[in-house]
């Protein structure tokens, strides 16, 4: 099953339910998609149930799938990713066998179309291609193992960051604020049966195309996370309950054959110009820059749609 949120006005939108063409839609039997995962049992067998779909779809109508949530958590479960970002950072981490993980801005989830508002193009404008989970409400000491059940929803995410003020945030040890605005989700949110054998150990086993102004940049796996989402749950929720509609993010798509399928951030192309050539080449984003992200199965289907966000000047 597909969900999808229309905008309409209001800062959480109407949730739909996508055909499975992806080219129509109905209404769903609650407002919006947060009041249905507040309700999940409820509404899961209603929001299946429905196999007609009068609507056609209009990408211009659609909003992130979650307009807005509680709790946006991100990791970083990807080790070449996060070698890679040491070497543009000059950061040495201490060694843990836990997952690396920050509270980011969860107020706002750009839609997949939308235009993403900057006010400074000098600030190593960089987007970060990206899986994530949608969750129940997660008990407070839940194990990998029964985290699984909690995993209602899973996303594509473009995760927006500010390189030029990101390594200063890291280092004065308390984390991000001005590096990270708010995210873009692409349209569709499925549930984990929807990707059949894509969805593996709590992985989303497929391949993440990122274009660039029209061309290819990436085209890295989600297999190789070095933590699933079950772990990332459990990790979250060691010390607290995680409330319904929790977002918790993969961090950045990212493969260790990296010079192969390229990269599914900026960030991480320039950690590779610096181990290869001394320094980094490649220019962040500039006002009028285009990034298109969709991931694609086996049949060359895209289970969460495309997401295409233009870099605009406030």
């Amino acid at each position: 099953m597909r969900l999808a949120t229309l905008q309409d006005g209001s800062k959480d939108g109407r949730l739909v339910v996508i055909s499975p063409d992806g080219l129509r839609y109905a209404p769903g039997p609650l407002e919006t998609l947060q009041s249905a995962l507040e309700d999940w049992d409820y509404a899961m067998p209603l929001l299946a149930a429905i196999d007609d779909f009068p609507h056609e779809l209009e990408k211009s109508a659609l909003a992130a799938p979650l307009p807005r949530a509680w709790q946006w958590l991100d990791g970083s479960a990807f080790q070449s990713h996060g070698d890679l970002m040491d070497a543009v950072l000059g950061i040495t981490k201490p060694k843990t066998d836990k997952p690396l993980m920050y509270q980011g801005l969860s107020d706002k989830f750009y839609g997949p179309y939308d235009d993403i508002l900057f006010n400074d193009e000098s600030l190593g404008i960089d987007f970060e291609g990206e899986f994530g989970v949608i969750l129940d409400a997660v008990p407070m000491g839940t194990s990998a193992q029964d985290a699984f059940k909690y995993i209602r929803l899973i996303v594509q995410i473009n995760d927006w960051s500010l390189r030029t003020l990101a390594g200063p945030e890291m280092k004065t040890g308390f984390g991000w604020i001005q590096a990270k605005p708010p995210c873009g989700m692409a349209p569709f949110a499925v549930t984990p049966d929807e990707l059949g054998g894509a969805w593996r150990d709590g992985r989303v086993c497929l391949t993440l195309n990122v274009d660039w102004n029209g061309k290819r940049f990436g085209a890295a796996n989600g297999e190789p996370m070095g933590y699933g989402f079950h772990e990332l749950v459990a990790h979250a929720a060691r010390t607290r309950n995680l409330v319904a509609g929790t977002v918790i993010g993969s961090g950045t798509v990212s493969n260790a054959n990296f010079r192969e399928v390229g990269s599914s951030c900026i960030a991480e192309r320039r950690g590779i110009e610096v181990i290869d050539l001394g320094e980094p080449k490649t220019a962040f984003m500039t006002f009028g820059d285009r990034v298109r992200m969709a991931a694609i199965d086996e049949y060359g289907r895209m289970p969460f749609g495309e997401l295409e966000q233009k870099v605009t000047r406030v």
